[in-house]
């Protein structure tokens, strides 16, 4: 792999922020203003899942070996699956504890990252992996509380789906490094959407009456923005460690998510959120130093290892 395609991951992955980053701060508003339910949120995401798919597939050829279909299968099922695992979670418990334990998905990307991918990550890309899983946490908690119950099925539910999406970072990093493209993995990734959009419509219970047209169009419109940037993070971990992606992402799209809130609604971040803007900025901007630095390491010891074989072949002077 070279240098920069090494460092164009930082570049997929900050489209990712910008667009999960509006994504988060409109993503709410069919369901808050119209009642819009939450599956019928899924079903339209599934059905968005097919803009980029055009996109990343255009071009591309379509990898139909087993391991393709596998890993593809893998991360497409444990982000949608977990998706859907959200829902019912969120109807049998509080969100404020909830997202709070989903937050930690990164955790898994990167002991997975680690343990069976070898990866490496330096002292300060630790320190700053540290910091960026501290941020999401507190990100994650608003700021008021409640009198809710800590424990219950709904807290296993979160448990499953931080698992979840967290090993669905780690199949798409597995996937690329076997030498699926990115618009193959994508590819499952949108059927295996759509595969549970019949679930979907069963938790449901049958089609939404009454919302009106805004409510279907805004979702669209959102739900883009979420699949375009499910794109960018096959693109980003196709070409970044997923120890170092997974986290960076994680802690900068709440963070812009807070900052159009702030902008748009007038709402000023809890003295956590303030704390977890800036570990975030800290953490991110440690993890992409690191690299940045790890490269420049690489390409100055290549330098190095062809300059003594140049002065063994040249003639010796008597």
């Amino acid at each position: 792999m070279t240098t920069s395609k090494q460092r164009s991951w930082i570049i997929y992955a900050t489209l990712l922020v910008l667009f999960w980053g509006v994504w988060g701060a409109f993503s709410s508003l069919p369901t808050d203003r119209y009642g819009y339910p939450n599956e019928m949120v899924y079903i339209i995401w599934a059905l968005t899942m097919l803009i980029p798919a055009y996109f990343a597939l255009r071009g591309n050829r379509f990898d139909r070996r087993p391991v393709a279909t596998v890993y593809g299968l893998l991360a497409g099922l444990t982000g949608a699956g977990g998706q859907l695992l959200l829902f019912q979670a969120l109807s049998d418990g509080p969100a404020y504890l909830i997202f709070p334990v989903i937050s930690l998905s990164p955790v898994i990307t990167v002991l997975m990252a680690v343990a069976l991918l070898r990866e490496r990550i330096q002292r300060l890309a630790v320190m700053g992996v540290g910091a960026a899983l501290a941020a999401i946490v507190l990100l994650s908690v608003p700021g008021g509380g409640g009198g809710s119950n800590g424990h219950g099925p709904w807290l296993l539910l979160a448990v499953v789906i931080c698992a979840a999406w967290g090993a669905q970072a780690f199949f798409m990093r597995k996937a690329a490094l076997v030498g699926v493209n990115d618009g193959t993995t994508f590819g499952w990734m949108t059927i295996s959407g759509l595969l549970l959009v019949p679930v979907a419509w069963a938790m449901m219970g049958g089609l939404p009456t009454g919302a009106p047209w805004q409510a279907p169009a805004l979702t669209a419109v959102t739900q883009v923005l979420n699949a375009a940037g499910a794109l960018f993070l096959v693109m980003a971990l196709s070409r970044g460690k997923a120890s170092i992606v997974a986290p960076v992402t994680n802690a900068l799209a709440p963070v812009l998510t807070i900052v159009l809130s702030l902008a748009v609604y007038q709402t000023l971040p809890s003295l956590y959120g303030t704390i977890g803007i800036v570990l975030a900025l800290v953490g991110s901007t440690l993890m992409v130093y690191s690299d940045e630095k790890r490269s420049d390491d690489a390409t100055a010891s290549g330098a190095d290892a062809v300059s003594p074989s140049r002065e063994a072949t040249a003639p010796q002077r008597s």
